[in-house]
């Protein structure tokens, strides 16, 4: 009998501007007048999130929805949804508080500025056993750089390229500066204390790395393991596709946690991994498909898309019997065709300015949310 599916939910960050590209702040406003909203510390993005699902095409609505009635929020005023991740477009060092009353918003603003002004989706995947979380958070921390590759969609800053094919992962304050991959429950609580005390993390929120466990009490109770290394990925079958992948990933360390948790497979210690795992994700924010990263089971040296594909072919057989395997090809098509970034990039060196990019990114987001919403109105 095939596994049940986890529950899924995201937490989306959007940019909002002029079809032109450039950003334009209203994030109090929009916090204030749509329920389901809220504010950022600048206010030229905002956050929404979903409640979990198991079911792709119940999350796929949830995820689309919020963007629907903000798209018509939006409208009147001449603006909507921007692709990629940074601020592409404009002055990327200046920041635009979005309450300037609040002492939190001060904190971040003073300590990281506009470093963190970025875009991003965080997919969460539900997991209640203790033991199976953290070997999942293990083997995802490690992996986390294919996700990353895959999703990549920030090639620009300030109206210029930035080198990078996540420059959001580039400038991302990581705090505290080095995680460690937790041995267990107790290791993480312990640890997040000491990080407490020592004003490493302000809070307990304050854990912003590629993947960390998360629970409505952290760190003493927890339910669902988050993944945070993601860029916006604004197209949904892409999205669907990426959490596939992740979700069949987790399914497989359930069933074979011997051979797949990094604590008792690799050959590297957990402080050698921790690095390992960090120089990768640094590797795929440069180059993503194309970046050379070392393999967790041995330190070996393999390309990003090659990884990627050998896993891709080790879960389709799981994939087919859960009914997933046309929500995975998406994949194969990122694999050929490159992602949002890459993609970007290409057609930028043809001559095409970064503001006529993001306008047809604007207007491929509307349309990929109308066809589906046709599709999912059909089936209902």
């Amino acid at each position: 009998m095939s596994p049940a599916l986890l529950l899924k939910g995201f937490e989306v960050e959007l940019f909002t501007g002029r079809p032109s590209g450039e950003n334009v702040g209203v994030a109090s406003q929009v916090a204030q007048e749509l329920p389901g909203f809220v504010t950022e510390p600048d206010r030229r993005n905002l956050e929404y999130i979903t409640e979990p699902e198991a079911s792709y095409d119940r999350i796929e609505e949830a995820l689309l929805q919020p963007r629907r009635t903000l798209r018509q929020w939006l409208a009147p005023q001449g603006l909507t949804l921007l692709p990629g991740s940074t601020l592409s477009l404009g002055d990327s060092e200046r920041f635009e508080r979005s309450d300037p009353t609040n002492p939190y918003h001060s904190l971040i603003e003073s300590t990281y500025g506009t470093r963190v002004v970025t875009a991003s989706v965080h997919i969460n995947l539900g997991l209640t056993d203790p033991e199976l979380l953290f070997a999942a958070v293990r083997l995802i921390r490690c992996e986390a750089a294919l996700l990353l590759s895959l999703s990549a969609s920030s090639p620009f800053i300030g109206g210029q390229l930035s080198g990078q094919h996540s420059q959001r992962w580039q400038q991302f304050p990581l705090t505290p500066e080095h995680v460690p991959l937790f041995i267990n429950h107790r290791h993480y609580i312990e640890w997040v204390e000491e990080q407490l005390a020592s004003g490493a993390m302000r809070n307990e929120r304050h854990l912003w790395t590629s993947v960390r466990p998360n629970g409505p009490e952290r760190p003493y109770s927890l339910n669902r393991l988050e993944l945070r290394i993601c860029d916006l990925v604004t197209d949904p079958a892409d999205l669907m596709a990426i959490t596939v992948f992740l979700e069949l990933r987790v399914m497989a360390l359930i069933e074979q946690q011997t051979r797949l948790d990094p604590l008792c497979s690799s050959e590297l210690s957990l402080a050698e991994l921790a690095t390992l795992a960090d120089q990768n994700d640094a590797a795929a924010s440069q180059t993503s498909l194309e970046a050379r990263l070392n393999h967790w089971q041995d330190g070996r040296s393999i390309r990003c898309r090659d990884w990627i594909l050998e896993l891709l072919e080790s879960m389709e057989p799981l994939a087919e019997s859960l009914g997933l395997l046309e929500r995975l090809q998406p994949i194969r098509t990122l694999l050929k065709q490159g992602n949002q970034a890459m993609r970007w990039l290409d057609v930028h060196s043809q001559g095409h300015s970064i503001s006529a990019l993001l306008r047809d990114g604007a207007i491929a987001m509307e349309q990929q949310e109308l066809v589906a919403h046709g599709e999912s109105a059909a089936l209902g």
